[in-house]
Formats: structure tokens, C-alpha cells, sequence
């Protein structure tokens, strides 16, 4: 890994360190130690796909992701962990960060670059994760997938079997992305939503619903629902 930026490289079921920049590398090195200290904080994964493609809506996503905090504060906090791909083989991973202020400066330090899907080590690392400690769900955004979904929906299955729910959110209408996407929701117990960059508000109402499950579980959900929460309801919907 050659990426400009350091963070947990992710490689398969392996986590090691790769190097960047000293200023990513310093503000990952910081956020690594902000670890969950209460037991009544929620813990999500907040998945993106950093290729090319995705500049309008990494930016859209960086300034929306404080929503997530916001919504989890009243429901015991969130502390979340962004995990990114980009290039040919980068995948990497950040601490888990306990503020929306902290998440935006790390989002700030991350450019997009060209490269293809890395789906499936994003949902491998989450499932090592899990296993190490519980996470209340993964939230992804993405617009496509260029693997394998019969590998992806294999450890979907798995992350299912451990109790973790995906969130897939799907920018545009790729039909390829759409059925993988689906699925993977599908088997973990989770949902998908598609959403249009240029109505931002749609985001905003996926991620702070998908937060509200993470920190306050399903309960949460419910209550976000009967105030008026379109996005809560749609994911309602689907859960299992």
C-alpha cells in the first residue's frame, strides 16, 4: 500500500499499518486511542467508496455526517469508525472517532482517487470487528460494485449470523450496484436506500436514522418513525 494517507490498511482478516502523510498520519494516530469508555455508547461503521466517481458525494457525505452525532447525543453518543477504499488496493480504517468534528477533519485529509470496489474488505474487517467487540451497524455509500456478489453475500451472511445490520445507501441506479446492495441489506437484516447527490437531505435523513438504531437500537428507530422521520420508517420497513 502506497496510499498518500495512513490509516489501518485492511487486508483480508489482516490489519496492518501502511504509510502516508504526516498530517493524516497524526490525526489517525490521535483518533485510534478515542475509544468507546461507556458501555451505554453506540458503536456504527461508516463505510465509503472513495473512487473517482465519488467526489460530489464524499463531500456531500463529510458535511453531513455530523447529523449522525447529533441524533445519537440524546440516545447515550455514538462513536464511529470511518472506513474508506480507493485505487487499485487501498482500504483503510480509521480509530473510532467520538465526535462529528473529529470525523470531519479526518474526511477532510482523504481525496478521492480512481480505482475499482472494494466491497468485500470493508465487510471483512467489519466482521473481525464484530468479533472483537459489538457494533450496532454499518452504514455504506456507494454508486457500484464490480466484484463477485455471490463472495460479498457470503459475508454478509456471516455478518448477519453475528447480529450486525448493514445500512447500504446507493447513490444513482446502477442495477448491478442495486441488486448487490440489496442483498447484502437482506441477509444482514438491515436495509437499502438509494438517494439522488443533488437532493441532500435524502442522506441526511438515512444516516441519522441509521444512527439512531446504532446508539438506541430498534427502539430508537421506532421513535424517530412516529415523530415524522421518512428515512426511519423506509428502513422500518425492511428491517427483520
Amino acid at each position: 500500500m502506497d496510499g498518500k494517507d495512513k490509516g489501518e490498511a485492511i487486508s483480508g482478516k489482516a490489519i496492518s499499518r501502511g504509510g502516508g502523510s504526516p498530517a493524516v498520519e497524526a490525526f489517525l494516530k490521535k483518533a485510534a486511542v478515542v475509544q468507546a469508555s461507556a458501555s451505554s455508547r453506540g458503536r456504527l461503521v461508516f463505510a465509503l467508496d472513495a473512487t473517482m466517481s465519488r467526489q460530489a458525494t464524499w463531500d456531500l457525505a463529510q458535511g453531513l455526517q455530523g447529523k449522525m452525532f447529533e441524533t445519537a447525543a440524546a440516545l447515550g453518543g455514538l462513536d464511529v469508525q470511518l472506513v474508506y477504499f480507493r485505487g487499485l488496493a487501498e482500504c483503510r480504517a480509521s480509530g473510532f472517532v467520538a465526535n462529528g468534528a473529529g470525523l470531519a477533519q479526518l474526511m477532510a485529509r482523504i481525496e478521492v482517487r480512481g480505482g475499482q470496489t472494494q466491497i468485500r474488505r470493508v465487510l471483512e474487517h467489519v466482521r473481525d470487528e464484530m468479533k472483537r467487540a459489538r457494533i450496532g451497524a454499518l452504514v455504506y455509500v456507494g454508486d457500484a460494485m464490480e466484484e463477485n456478489v455471490d463472495a460479498l453475500s457470503a459475508i454478509a451472511g456471516e455478518l448477519g449470523l453475528l447480529g450486525l445490520k448493514a445500512f447500504m445507501f446507493h447513490e444513482g441506479d446502477d442495477p448491478t450496484a442495486g441488486q448487490a446492495f440489496r442483498e447484502i441489506a437482506r441477509l444482514t437484516g438491515g436495509a437499502y436506500a438509494a438517494f439522488d447527490a443533488s437532493a441532500p437531505g435524502r442522506l441526511a435523513g438515512l444516516l441519522s436514522a441509521a444512527a439512531a438504531y446504532a446508539a438506541g437500537g430498534r427502539k430508537a428507530l421506532e421513535k424517530q418513525a412516529r415523530e415524522g422521520g421518512e428515512a426511519a420508517r423506509l428502513l422500518l420497513t425492511q428491517m427483520r
